[in-house]
């Protein structure tokens, strides 16, 4: 069993949700965040309220499975980063568990 990861932005979570689904990841928990990302110099003076960061609505999703699971998941996400027109992909990591109760 291992820990997975993924963080998407609030416009994917009804296709990360389905995703899950079609990897047969069952049991998860998430919960929305704020991403944010390293912005240039440039981007900054150009803002209205430079001094006003703001980060962009996402999901957190989690979930403790077996690898099956999850390298379906992977490929099912692969695919899905493949085809995206934005600049936001879907981001997933795996944490092996060394202990549990």
């Amino acid at each position: 069993m291992k820990l997975l990861i993924v963080t998407v932005v609030k416009q994917y979570e009804e296709a990360i949700l389905e995703l899950f689904e079609k990897a047969n990841i069952e049991n998860f928990s998430g919960s929305e965040i704020d991403g944010y990302k390293q912005q240039t110099s440039i981007l900054i003076t150009s803002n209205w309220f430079p001094g006003v960061k703001g980060g962009v609505e996402s999901g957190l999703f989690f979930s403790f499975t077996e690898d099956e699971k999850i390298d379906s998941l992977f490929n099912f996400i692969q695919v899905f980063n493949e085809n995206l027109v934005t600049n936001n992909p879907i981001r997933a990591i795996v944490v092996p568990i060394e202990r549990s109760i």
